[in-house]
């Protein structure tokens, strides 16, 4: 069985030689991400806050990160139905020490990026989360809701180089509502059935990765349920970063793995178990999200697949919830930057 030390107490990230105190989960971030002490050299820093909003209808993403040579906005808008997308970027040279970014994802804090008629913004506070984008070509505003006591999965990764590891928080089941505007349209979404994943990712990578990230939240029993699993990346001799969140309170799982590997068969059914079977679940594709290139050295391709997914997961108390056609989406990546 998967090895999961759980860090209860707040603790440095790095010691001084650049390794992690300790690789391993918790359900805050209790990581001080003391970035000084990062030894890998600074080009292969990423820093990055993703947010996905979406329901069976729509997605929205809003993105920034800092590389290396770059500070970038990213904003994406797809209607699954229709296949309409909208995308739109701010990008900046040579300017991650003057857009710094937050030390923990969990905490309280303001961003603002503005570049010519573009701008984004993020305004965090304990209960609510306000994002915006506006441009010429788009405008997005939306507010998520979120109990500061609800827990969440954190966890800190090493790579197979000492001094690279991949931080991560995953804040989901986050209600939301707000607006996407563009072509003289408003559309408005609400939380009856819309809800936000926080990615917030920190570190020095190797050069060539490639991983699974699922994730997604409903309403079980009127209460909210969500899970997140991602497998692929980085040695998880410690930890796997996979959990079930219902009601606030994060059960943790084991391994995670899909039965069959998804590639060319991207709209067919992906069967996941859970090495305990407390995730037995199927989703069945409807949109394929692909996006990216690697062109030589360079790149990334992503398939994130939306569909529904059905089967069951249980809670550490042997309480078994059904997942009836939830939306949920998986992708699978690989990265070379």
């Amino acid at each position: 069985m998967q090895k999961q030390i759980e860090i209860t107490k707040t603790i440095p990230l790095l010691k001084e030689d650049g390794t992690l105190t300790q690789a391993g989960w918790c359900r805050h971030n209790l990581f001080e991400y003391n970035r000084e002490n990062i030894t890998a050299p600074k080009w292969r820093i990423k820093e990055w806050d993703f947010y996905q909003i979406a329901n069976r209808d729509y997605m929205i993403q809003i993105t920034f990160f800092n590389i290396s040579f770059a500070s970038t906005a990213l904003v994406s808008f797809i209607n699954f139905v229709t296949g309409e997308r909208i995308e739109d970027t701010i990008f900046t040279i040579g300017t991650i020490r003057r857009h710094q970014v937050n030390r923990n994802g969990e905490k309280p804090y303001k961003f603002l990026l503005k570049k010519g008629k573009k701008e984004i913004s993020f305004d965090v506070t304990e209960t609510k989360r306000h994002l915006y984008y506006k441009s010429p070509k788009i405008e997005i505003e939306f507010f998520l809701d979120r109990d500061p006591k609800c827990e969440s999965i954190t966890i800190a990764t090493p790579f197979k180089v000492p001094n690279r590891f991949f931080l991560t928080q995953k804040i989901n089941c986050m209600p939301a509502h707000g607006t996407v505007k563009f072509n003289n349209r408003i559309i408005e979404l609400n939380s009856d059935d819309l809800f936000a994943v926080l990615d917030w990712g920190r570190g020095p990578w190797l050069h060539k990765n490639y991983w699974f990230w699922g994730n997604g939240a409903t309403y079980i029993d009127g209460k909210i349920f969500g899970f997140e699993i991602t497998w692929g990346i980085g040695n998880e001799e410690n930890a796997t970063e996979t959990a079930i969140i219902y009601d606030g309170v994060c059960h943790k799982l084991g391994r995670v793995t899909v039965k069959e590997q998804p590639d060319g068969r991207w709209m067919q059914p992906w069967e996941f178990t859970e090495e305990n079977g407390r995730f037995e679940v199927t989703m069945t594709p409807y949109y394929n999200n692909e996006v990216g290139t690697i062109i030589g050295p360079v790149g990334m391709k992503t398939h994130q697949v939306h569909g529904l997914w059905n089967g069951t997961a249980t809670l550490d108390d042997g309480t078994v919830l059904e997942i009836k056609d939830m939306y949920a989406f998986c992708e699978k990546v690989y990265n070379k930057w």
